[in-house]
C-alpha cells in the first residue's frame, strides 16, 4: 500500500512526456462501430467520444501535452505496442484534488455523455420491438348509492333494508335511463315495502315479491333478446343438431286434467268422520234446511243477549236487534300469537306488533263484533247427485269466500270459484242480509265501494252453486268449513289443504295458506295491503293439490 502511494505521488508531481512514435492513431472506420466497448483515453484537445470495439488501453497524446487531458481514441493498437509505449498502470489510482489537469472538464464531460447516449440508445432501440401505447381514457364518475339511515329499535334492521335497497337498485339500473332515476325508483320501492311491513318477516316477504315485480317489468323484457326453446338447448348449432329433451327412461311430467285429475284428487277427499271431527256443517237428521255441527265446544254463557268479542275477547251486551247496547271501542291485536326462542327459554309475541301477551291492542275499532256463523244453523242447502259423464269426471273446483262483520256476525260478501285449469268461472260480490259494522278490509279486501251497488244476495249465490256443483264434485279449499258456513252449503266431497298439509303439532293448530305456498311452491301470496283476494287464495289451493299429485307420482316411480 505504501509503495502504491509513493508511485502515485511521483506520477502526479512530474510531467509525462511520451515519444511520438510510441502511439499510432489510425483513422476509425465505419466498420469498427459495431457496438459499445470501452476505448482508450488520450491526452489532447479532442472532445469527441467515439467508441471502438477493439481498443481497450489507455494512450497519452504527445502532440499537445499542455492540456494533459484524457481522451478516448478509437485505435487498433496491438497489445505489444501499448506495453512498450506506456509504463504499467498502478493497481489503485487515487486522483488528488489539486490535480485538476487530469480531471475532465464539465463541457467535455457533457459532450461525451451526449455522444455516448446517442450511440447507446441507437444500439438499444435497434434490438427492441416497438409497442403501441393505448390511449388513456378519463374515468367516468359514478354516483354514490343512497344509504338507509341507521334507526335503532326500528321494526326492520337497517342492514336488511340496505341489502334489499341495493338489490332494487341493481334491477332498476337494467331498464332506467339514468342512475339518478334508478336510485329514486329503488328508494320509492323500498319505502313502500317498509311502510307496508310491521315486522322483519313481513318485510322479507313483501321485498321478495317487489323484487319479482321489478324483474318482470315490461322495460326489462323489452331489452332482453327473445330466444327460442330450441336455441337455449342447442346453442349456436340448434338448427343443425338433433337432440332429445327427455332422458332415456325418465317420464315427462304432465299436468293431470279431466277424469285423471278427478280420480287422483278423490283419494284426498275427507271421510265422514273427518268432516265431523273438523267441525264441517252436516245435514240435520230431523230438520230439513238445518245443519248440525259435531265436536263443538259447549257455551259457557247461555244468555242470548251477552256476547264475546271475537277480536279482543271482551264481553258486551246486545239488544233484540243484535245491536250493541253501549258503544265501546274494540282494542285488539290483529296478528297471531307466535312463540320465539330467546336466551333462557321461549317468549310468546303477537305477529302484528311484536307485543307481549296482555299488552294493549295495536288496533282500535269502533265497536265489538262476533262470529255468529255456527250459531245460526238455518237456511242451509245441500248439493244433490247428478248423472256423471261417460269418463266419470264429476268436476274439480277450488272455492274461497270473503266475509265482513255485521250486527249478526260474519256474513258473506264475496265468493270465487276456480276450475281445474286455474280459470275463474264464478266471482261476485254479495250483499249481506244485516247492517254492516266492519268491512274487515285488512283480511277480506272488500271495501264500501265494492258493495255500494251490489244487489246479489246469498240466495242467488246458492242457486248458482247448486247448478254448478253436484254431490260428486270435489271442492278444494283451505279450512273450507268456514266458507261453507258463510255460504250455508252442505257438501261431502271436500279436499282441505289444511288437512292434506297438517301442522307438525297437530290439531287444533293449522298451517296458514301463505306459508304452504312459500314452503312448497316458493311463492309469496297475501302480501297486498288492500287485503286478501279470494281468487288468489282459491287458485293457490288448486295449485297446491296439483303439486301434491305430481310429488306422489314421483315417489311411486
Amino acid at each position: 500500500m505504501e509503495r502504491d502511494k509513493k508511485k502515485l505521488s511521483r506520477i502526479g508531481d512530474q510531467e509525462y512526456e511520451p515519444t511520438t512514435s510510441s502511439v499510432k492513431r489510425p483513422k476509425p472506420t465505419a466498420s469498427s462501430h459495431q457496438g459499445y466497448d470501452p476505448g482508450s483515453y488520450q491526452m489532447g484537445q479532442a472532445s469527441e467520444y467515439t467508441p471502438s470495439p477493439r481498443s481497450s488501453k489507455y494512450t497519452l497524446d504527445s502532440e499537445n501535452s499542455s492540456t494533459n487531458a484524457l481522451e478516448y481514441v478509437p485505435t487498433a493498437v496491438s497489445k505489444t505496442s501499448i506495453k512498450k509505449a506506456l509504463p504499467p498502470p498502478p493497481s489503485r489510482v487515487k486522483w488528488l484534488a489539486d490535480a485538476s489537469s487530469r480531471v475532465l472538464s464539465p463541457t467535455r464531460v457533457a459532450t461525451d455523455q451526449l455522444s455516448v447516449k446517442a450511440h447507446t440508445s441507437t444500439g438499444i432501440l435497434s434490438k427492441t420491438t416497438s409497442t403501441t401505447v393505448q390511449k388513456r381514457v378519463a374515468h367516468t364518475p359514478t354516483m354514490k348509492r343512497p344509504v338507509i339511515p341507521a334507526d335503532f329499535g326500528a321494526k326492520v334492521p337497517t342492514n336488511v333494508r340496505q341489502r334489499y335497497l341495493n338489490i332494487f337498485i341493481d334491477e332498476c339500473l337494467k331498464f332506467c335511463s339514468s342512475e339518478q332515476q334508478a336510485f329514486q325508483m329503488a328508494l320509492e320501492e323500498e319505502k313502500v315495502v317498509y311502510d307496508r311491513s310491521s315486522s322483519k318477516n313481513i318485510y322479507l316477504n313483501v321485498a321478495v315479491n317487489t323484487l319479482k315485480k321489478l324483474r318482470k317489468s315490461p322495460a326489462v323484457s323489452v331489452n332482453r333478446k327473445s330466444q327460442s326453446h330450441e336455441g337455449v338447448l342447442g346453442g349456436r348449432l340448434a338448427a343443425t343438431t338433433s337432440y332429445t329433451i327427455n332422458r332415456s327412461g325418465k317420464q315427462q311430467d304432465v299436468d293431470p286434467k279431466g277424469a285423471i285429475l278427478y280420480k287422483k284428487q278423490k283419494k284426498y277427499a275427507m271421510t265422514e268422520e273427518q268432516l265431523q271431527e273438523h267441525g264441517y256443517p252436516r245435514p240435520h237428521p230431523e230438520m230439513s234446511g238445518h245443519a248440525v255441527v259435531h265436536n263443538q265446544p259447549e257455551k259457557k254463557n247461555n244468555d242470548p243477549f251477552s256476547k264475546i268479542c271475537c277480536r279482543c275477547g271482551a264481553e258486551y251486551k246486545i239488544n233484540a236487534n243484535g245491536s250493541c247496547v253501549r258503544k265501546e271501542e274494540c282494542s285488539h291485536h290483529w296478528g297471531r300469537l307466535r312463540r320465539n326462542r330467546v336466551p333462557g327459554g321461549w317468549e310468546t309475541l303477537y305477529s302484528c306488533c311484536s307485543g307481549a301477551v296482555g299488552s294493549p291492542g295495536c288496533e282500535v275499532c269502533k265497536q265489538h263484533v262476533q262470529d255468529g256463523r255456527k250459531e245460526s244453523l238455518d237456511g242451509f242447502v245441500k248439493t244433490f247427485s247428478k248423472p256423471l259423464p261417460v269418463d266419470g269426471n264429476g268436476g274439480v273446483y277450488a272455492l274461497d269466500c270473503e266475509m265482513c262483520y255485521t250486527k249478526q256476525g260474519l256474513e258473506l260478501t264475496r265468493v270465487t270459484v276456480i276450475n281445474s285449469d286455474l280459470k275463474v268461472i264464478y266471482d261476485t260480490f254479495v250483499k249481506p242480509g244485516s247492517r254492516l259494522v266492519d268491512y274487515n278490509t285488512r283480511f277480506s279486501g272488500v271495501t264500501q265501494d265494492d258493495l255500494e251497488n251490489t244487489t246479489i244476495t246469498l240466495r242467488d249465490v246458492q242457486a248458482v252453486l247448486l247448478s254448478m256443483f253436484s254431490a260428486e264434485s270435489i271442492l278444494i279449499g283451505h279450512s273450507l268449513e268456514s266458507d261453507l258456513f258463510a255460504l250455508k252449503l252442505i257438501h261431502s266431497m271436500v279436499v282441505d289443504t289444511a288437512i292434506v298439509f297438517p301442522h307438525r303439532l297437530g290439531l287444533p293448530y293449522k298451517r296458514a295458506l301463505r306459508n304452504l305456498m312459500a314452503d312448497y311452491l316458493k311463492r309469496i301470496i297475501q302480501d297486498n295491503v288492500g287485503g286478501h283476494d279470494s281468487s288468489e287464495d282459491a287458485r293457490a289451493c288448486m295449485e297446491l293439490m296439483i303439486w301434491k299429485i305430481k310429488e306422489d307420482a314421483k315417489v311411486k316411480r
